[in-house]
């Protein structure tokens, strides 16, 4: 029976630390991205009923389209997205996706998400080097890597306008 409480403490520990997270660490500047915000749990235990994600001002001007997803309705703002309906259980997580152009400056940037759940909401908008419980997820651009006759060509995967 110790053993078995010892395991799920070991397995319910990456539970309680979870928050919602952008799948990218890393994009190239100035290419077109889909990046992917991870929600994984609800609000103390409260099933998940709306993500609004707020832009970085340098990205709002590229446009951005937002993934549909089943039992979900997506409105667009200056610079949110929304989600709102589900209801995403406690006990799952998902993806919300994103289509956008990145900046063509080198840079971290971060994303302020606010999770709504039937009980409460979860406000992930603490910027990067302050130490709290509810970290912005952060991506950092890189700069395009320089195409000519003494240089690689840009790698075929990245999809540029």
């Amino acid at each position: 029976m110790k053993n078995l409480i010892v395991i799920a403490a070991l397995l319910a520990a990456p539970l309680a630390h979870a928050h919602v997270s952008l799948e990218q660490k890393s994009a190239v500047a100035g290419s077109y991205q889909k990046l992917t915000f991870r929600v994984g749990h609800g609000c103390a235990a409260s099933a998940t009923t709306g993500i609004t994600i707020t832009l970085p001002e340098a990205m709002v001007a590229g446009g951005v389209k937002p993934m549909p997803k089943p039992g979900w309705v997506v409105t667009i703002g200056a610079r949110d997205i929304a989600w709102r309906g589900g209801p995403l259980p406690d006990s799952q997580f998902d993806e919300f996706n994103v289509w956008l152009k990145l900046p063509d400056a080198p840079g971290k940037h971060a994303f302020k998400v606010l999770q709504q759940c039937e009980q409460g909401r979860a406000d992930w908008a603490e910027l990067p080097g302050v130490a709290g419980k509810f970290p912005a997820p952060v991506l950092e651009i890189l700069p395009a890597a320089a195409t000519g006759p003494s240089s690689p060509a840009m790698p075929a995967a990245v999809h540029q306008h």
